[in-house]
């Protein structure tokens, strides 16, 4: 990729990560009126739309010659939080070491929104404008507590503005090797979430005298016995199942698919097997409000992520399936939202196949369920037809090196991934909008 490029990037995602947009509060609007800056000066129409004063999100859109489909390049500006003493280099400092940038949002995802927002700007001081179509990019805030003032009202407040044929957002692009061969992750979909409470009664008791009482906490022993030690059996839908095809593997029989995938490498598991069907975790407990109250009830709060495609029928069947019958133990639902995704074969996946294979010789793409939320869920909703995909093409970092970093100390990129990524961008929508 050219040198220039990655330089570009990697300057401004230095200076992205030195906007402490800590959310919560955010504060995301200096930050937002610097790329606001960097954008119209490059040629893009650019205007700053939100609820809340301080917290608004960026359009800009760089106009064709003739109409033609929408290119969307989505990104949130607001991070988590970070300790500078748990890290080795100040979180807001962007500094380059060891070949890294490091800082809070290196990853996610000022990174991806620095690489996007270079590569649009690089396009348009060329002199480059779309033959067909136009290119809009979209720097939203608050994704990191759900998106209310971000994605989900701009799609909501503002759909004319932001509506899109293509998106690429987070989610995916790190690569991982399985059997000698280069795969990068392609996030065509996201999980739902059924979240459930399960509840059991006893009767209350002084907890001087245990026999006294019925203790409904101990009643949660069997039932969290069998949580942990189980998980539903697999109920592939299209995308793990191409996911496993893109491997090698027979997706007719996947528990035999991933016994051959922790053979070959154990870090495989925890990153794709919940991709397989639903699952359950066992998040908190309650029971007596007082330490010397043997409880009447207890309750266990699980946290269950459902494939798209898969919704409350196939939750009760797993259920079934872990706990048994529901004697003993209520269930009670809590929240019930259908997972979302893409079709996994569109125009869009045919410009990054032909782009990896391009620049990677021998490296082959693979859809990718991701268990939680990105922002692409809005625009899904908002815009049935739009085929978003989360795509951060990383070379050098792979997977399994990225994903204990999300979130946590010492957050970090490759520089080299920086431009790798920019020139992802810019040559996706040269040929998008061509």
């Amino acid at each position: 990729m050219p040198a220039d490029l990655q330089q570009e990037t990697t300057e401004l995602l230095r200076r992205l990560v030195r906007f402490d947009t800590v959310n919560p509060p955010g504060n995301e609007r200096a930050c937002q009126e610097y790329l606001a800056g960097y954008l119209t000066e490059a040629g893009f129409e650019v205007e700053l739309l939100g609820a809340v004063a301080e917290r608004p999100n960026l359009v800009a859109r760089l106009r064709g010659e003739q109409e033609g489909p929408v290119l969307g390049l989505l990104g949130h500006v607001d991070t988590v939080l970070a300790k500078p003493e748990e890290w080795e280099y100040d979180p807001w400092s962007g500094e380059i070491a060891d070949g890294f940038l490091w800082g809070r949002g290196a990853l996610d995802m000022k990174g991806q929104v620095a690489a996007e927002i270079a590569a649009a700007t690089a396009l348009a001081r060329s002199g480059w404008r779309p033959r067909k179509g136009d290119l809009l990019v979209i720097a939203v805030v608050d994704e990191e507590t759900g998106g209310a003032l971000g994605a989900q009202w701009l799609t909501e407040h503002h759909p004319d503005k932001v509506r899109c044929d293509y998106l690429l957002n987070e989610g995916g692009g790190e690569h991982f090797v399985y059997r000698g061969r280069r795969r990068y992750g392609v996030c065509t979909a996201e999980k739902g979430v059924f979240r459930f409470t399960i509840a059991t009664d006893g009767v209350a008791g002084h907890a001087s005298q245990p026999k006294m009482g019925d203790n409904a906490l101990l009643k949660m022993a069997p039932l969290l016995d069998r949580l942990a030690s189980r998980q539903p059996s697999y109920e592939l839908t299209e995308a793990p199942a191409a996911f496993l095809r893109g491997l090698g593997e027979d997706a007719g029989d996947p528990v035999a698919a991933v016994a051959r995938m922790e053979q070959a490498d154990p870090r495989l598991i925890p990153l794709f097997e919940p991709m397989f069907g639903v699952t359950f975790t066992p998040t908190k407990i309650s029971a007596s409000e007082k330490i010397n109250v043997i409880p009447s009830e207890a309750r266990l709060s699980v946290d269950c992520r459902v494939p798209p495609g898969l919704g409350e029928e196939a939750v009760r069947r797993a259920l079934a399936e872990v706990l048994g019958p529901t004697e003993g133990f209520r269930i009670e639902w809590d929240t019930q939202v259908e997972g979302n995704g893409s079709p996994i074969g569109s125009r869009l996946r045919e410009a990054i196949n032909g782009w990896i294979a391009s620049q990677d010789p021998g490296a082959s793409t693979v859809p990718l369920i991701l268990p939680g939320f990105t922002d692409s869920r809005h625009f899904r909703a908002a815009f049935p037809d739009c085929v978003a995909y989360g795509f951060f093409p990383q070379m050098h970092q792979s997977r399994f090196d990225t994903a204990p970093l999300v979130h946590s100390a010492d957050e970090r990129i490759d520089v080299r991934d920086l431009g790798f990524a920019a020139s992802f961008y810019r040559d996706v929508a040269v040929e998008l909008l061509r």
